[in-house]
């Protein structure tokens, strides 16, 4: 906390956190706790709270392998707003989560209380009824793409040939369309966006065109201020977690679970995500002079986008033997 209340005021206006859960497989067979996974994985299921600003981990709680991804998470979740606001000193915080974390009876709480969320929501049928309700001229064009034009000559496809020339079976995107309307969820009482992405998906067989799929993605928020294309991109922007469970798990081995109880495995948990984190309050110590500014914050982002076994090269194992030698 102290490390954040030294970064400037633009640094603190927005805390975004992130949360989900991933799994801890192990093969041992005496681990107190450990239980059966939803996809037959032995082992543990922790819950991840991170800062998406600089991906630190503000919690990681361990639970057996056969809770659901969202058991306790609201807890925790209200855990990293706590810390965003009144230790760190964010002026505001947004939530992220997929569908699981879309735990509608806190929707009111939050939005009273001037914390901002966007979740994924279950594609349920009765919101499929309500999209497929819709008039046309409700959808409008989304375009993700349409900043991301480099310039650049695109390469052969060679996949996209391969499967033309064998007669495969593919499913290409064709469209993405958008549409919003106001939603009241059955365990809140106020009104929130209802965000609906429809796909149209083109089904192709060799060069042959099959019949068309469309399929529904929904998302809620209680942001009325962004567009709706902003709500998706927010959500999509989301998956960057999994680089960070990713350096956990491969990085500082945070996820290995190596003695033979939860609440140890919990504490080795924490112990070593904090070296990941020491390495993000690192990078922001780095100063930022005037004469220099631009130059150190593309240095302070390169630490901060860094992977682990990078940074343990680069800052700590090539000093120590050049100081050795």
């Amino acid at each position: 906390a102290r490390t954040w209340r030294q970064q400037s005021a633009s640094a603190r206006q927005l805390a975004v956190i992130d949360v989900d859960g991933t799994l801890a497989g192990t093969t041992g067979e005496c681990r107190e706790q450990m239980a059966m996974a939803y996809e037959g994985t032995w082992g543990y299921h922790p819950l991840m709270v991170s800062l998406a600003n600089t991906q630190e981990v503000l919690a990681v709680v361990n639970r057996p392998g056969n809770n659901t991804s969202n058991a306790n998470a609201a807890r925790w979740m209200d855990y990293g707003v706590h810390w965003a606001r009144e230790e760190a000193g964010f002026d505001e915080v947004l939530l992220r989560g997929d569908t699981a974390y879309a735990l509608t009876t806190n929707f009111d709480r939050w939005t009273k209380d001037d914390v901002r969320f966007v979740f994924g929501i279950m594609a349920h049928s009765q919101f499929q009824i309500q999209a497929e309700a819709l008039a046309e001229e409700s959808w409008t064009a989304f375009d993700r793409n349409k900043d991301s034009d480099s310039g650049r000559r695109r390469q052969t496809n060679v996949r996209q040939r391969e499967v033309e020339n064998k007669g495969l079976k593919e499913l290409v995107l064709e469209a993405e369309h958008i549409a919003e309307w106001d939603y009241t969820p059955h365990r809140a009482r106020g009104t929130y966006r209802m965000i609906a992405l429809r796909k149209t998906i083109k089904v192709v067989k060799g060069q042959a065109r099959l019949e068309d799929e469309v399929r529904y993605f929904f998302y809620i928020t209680n942001d009325w201020a962004i567009d709706a294309e902003d709500v998706v991109f927010e959500a999509n922007d989301r998956c960057d977690q999994e680089n960070l469970i990713a350096q956990l798990a491969g990085g500082v081995r945070a996820l290995s679970a190596p003695v033979d109880n939860l609440m140890s495995n919990w504490a080795y948990m924490v112990m070593t995500a904090l070296a990941w984190n020491l390495k993000a309050w690192w990078a922001l110590w780095l100063p930022e002079q005037r004469r220099w500014r631009e130059k150190h914050q593309s240095e302070k982002h390169l630490v901060l986008r860094m992977e682990f076994r990078t940074f343990l090269n680069a800052f700590i194992k090539i000093p120590c033997q050049i100081v050795r030698g």
